[in-house]
C-alpha cells in the first residue's frame, strides 16, 4: 500500500478514513475506499441485521451492485420489481409503468428488499473488501485537528467502553442521525416540503400476479399517499405519508390511527382485508431536511446525512449509494492527489445537490391534482413519458438526454395548472397551510 495513503501516527487506533454509519452509503464508501488501498474503519451504532424502512430499490442501483460485486446476493433476497403502479380515487383505473419503457432500455428492473438483509450484505462486503467494521459502537464526539490534519473521533461501544480513533478524513454516513449536520447546526428543515409517515408490515396482502407481482403500488388518498411494497418472504411493507395538519389531529394510539388511514383508502383496504399486521406500527415525524453543506475541511456528508426529501419515488438508497461512489473518489483525491482535491469536491457537491433537486420538483407536486392527472393519463409527446420513467428509474446521473423532455413535461404541467386555475389555487393554499404547521407537528407522531 502506498505510503501516502497511510497515517504516520503510531497510535493503535489510526486509520486513513473513518466512516460513521453502516447503512448503504457508509458500507458502499467503506468498500470503495478499502479497495483503493486506504485503511478504513467503519463504526456502526447497531448490530446487523437490524430493521430499517426503505425497501424499494431503483434500476439505477443495479450497476452499483455490479461494481461492488454483490449483485448475486441482492438478487437472492430480492423481489423482482419491473415497474410501479399508481392508484387514485379520483381516476377510474390504476396506471402502471414499466421501467423497460424508459429512455434507456438497458435497466428494465429493480428489486424490493428487506433492508435488514440488504444492509447486512453491504456491510459484510465492506469487511470482505478490507474495511475494519465495528458494530455496536456509537460515535459520541469528534475533534477536527488544525491545519487539515484530520480528526480524532471518540465512540462508545454498547458494553460501555470508550475508544478513540485518529483519522485523516471523516465520512459522515450516519443517516437521519445527521451526526455532523446536527453538530454544526447545518441541518435545516426543508421549507418547501413537510410530511410524516406511519408504516407496518403485513402478511397475506393481496398481490398482483405474474410480472406485476413485485410492482410497488402508490395509493393517493385525501390526506396524502400510501406505499405498498411486496417482499420476497411473503410480507408486504405498507406506509402512509400524510399532511402534518391531519396527523396533528391524532387522538388515539398510532396503530389505530394507521388503520383509520387505511380505511380511508378503499383500494388499499381491499388488498389488506385478509392481511395480518406482523410488526408494530412505526412512525416518524417531519423527515424532509437538507444540510447547508456537503463537505468541509477533512470531512464530507453522504446520503441521508446530507439530505432527505420524501420516499415516494424510492430514491433514498440509490442516492445514498451514488453519493458514496462520488464521495469515495473525492476522498481519494483529497488524500492522494491534493492538487485535484478542490475539483473533486466541487464535483461531489454538484452531484449531492443534483440528486435531490432532480426528484424534488416532482415530489413537491405529487399530491397536486394536476400532477395526478398527468401521472394517470401519461402521454409520450416529445418523449416526456420516457423521460419521466427515467427519473423513476433513477437514471439522472449519466448521459441519458432526458432533460429537454422533462422541461416539456414541466411546461405541460404549468399550462394544465392554469387551465384549472381554481383547483390549482386551492391546492397551493392547502400546501402552504401545511408547511406553516411544521413547528407545531414536531412531536405529533410520538407514541
Amino acid at each position: 500500500m502506498p505510503h501516502d495513503a497511510r497515517s504516520d501516527s503510531p497510535a493503535e487506533n489510526a486509520c486513513d478514513v473513518l466512516v460513521i454509519g453502516g447503512g448503504p452509503a457508509g458500507s458502499t464508501a467503506a468498500t470503495l475506499l478499502a479497495k483503493k488501498g486506504h485503511r478504513v474503519t467503519l463504526l456502526e451504532k447497531a448490530r446487523h441485521p437490524r430493521f430499517h424502512i426503505g425497501e424499494s430499490l431503483l434500476p439505477a442501483n443495479l450497476p452499483l451492485f455490479d461494481t461492488l460485486g454483490v449483485r448475486d446476493e441482492i438478487e437472492a433476497i430480492g423481489m423482482e420489481k419491473w415497474g410501479a403502479e399508481f392508484v387514485s380515487p379520483w381516476h377510474e383505473h390504476p396506471q402502471s409503468f414499466e421501467f423497460a419503457d424508459a429512455w434507456d432500455k438497458s435497466m428494465p428492473r429493480a428489486y424490493q428488499v428487506r433492508r435488514s438483509e440488504f444492509d447486512e450484505i453491504l456491510i459484510r462486503n465492506a469487511a470482505r473488501s478490507g474495511a475494519s467494521v465495528i458494530e455496536g459502537c456509537r460515535v459520541r464526539d469528534v475533534e477536527f485537528l488544525p491545519d487539515d490534519a484530520g480528526a480524532v473521533v471518540r465512540a462508545e461501544h454498547d458494553d460501555g467502553r470508550s475508544e478513540t480513533w485518529r483519522c485523516r478524513f471523516l465520512v459522515d454516513a450516519s443517516g437521519r442521525d445527521t451526526f455532523l449536520g446536527s453538530r454544526f447546526k447545518a441541518k435545516q428543515r426543508n421549507p418547501r416540503h413537510n410530511s410524516a409517515a406511519l408504516y407496518g408490515h403485513f402478511r397475506g396482502a393481496q398481490r398482483h400476479t405474474g410480472k406485476k407481482a413485485g410492482h410497488i403500488s402508490i395509493f393517493w388518498f385525501e390526506h396524502g399517499w400510501f406505499w405498498f411494497i411486496p417482499l420476497a418472504d411473503g410480507t408486504t411493507s405498507v406506509g402512509a405519508v400524510t399532511w402534518p395538519t391531519y396527523l396533528k389531529s391524532r387522538n388515539k394510539p398510532v396503530r389505530d390511527f394507521f388503520f383509520d388511514l387505511i380505511a380511508q383508502c378503499p383500494a388499499l383496504a381491499a388488498r389488506l382485508q385478509d392481511a395480518e399486521l406482523v410488526a408494530d406500527v412505526e412512525a416518524t415525524g417531519n423527515f424532509s431536511y437538507t444540510c447547508d453543506r456537503s463537505h468541509g475541511p477533512g470531512y464530507l456528508l453522504l446520503g441521508d446525512a446530507y439530505a432527505f426529501i420524501d420516499p415516494v419515488f424510492s430514491s433514498g438508497v440509490m442516492l445514498a449509494m451514488n453519493s458514496a461512489f462520488v464521495g469515495a473518489d473525492a476522498v481519494d483525491a483529497c488524500l492522494r492527489r491534493p492538487d485535484q482535491a478542490a475539483t473533486a469536491l466541487r464535483h461531489f457537491d454538484r452531484t449531492m445537490k443534483h440528486g435531490p433537486r432532480a426528484f424534488s420538483w416532482f415530489i413537491y407536486r405529487v399530491t397536486n391534482p394536476t400532477m395526478r392527472d398527468l401521472f394517470m393519463s401519461p402521454r409520450n409527446v416529445f418523449r416526456v413519458k420516457e423521460a419521466l420513467l427515467s427519473v423513476l428509474a433513477g437514471d439522472i446521473f449519466g448521459n441519458t438526454p432526458i432533460w429537454r423532455s422533462l422541461w416539456v413535461f414541466k411546461v405541460i404541467y404549468y399550462v394544465s395548472s392554469l387551465v384549472n386555475l381554481k383547483r390549482t389555487i386551492a391546492a397551493w393554499k392547502r400546501r402552504k397551510m401545511n408547511i406553516r404547521y411544521v413547528d407545531e407537528t414536531e412531536g405529533a407522531v410520538s407514541r
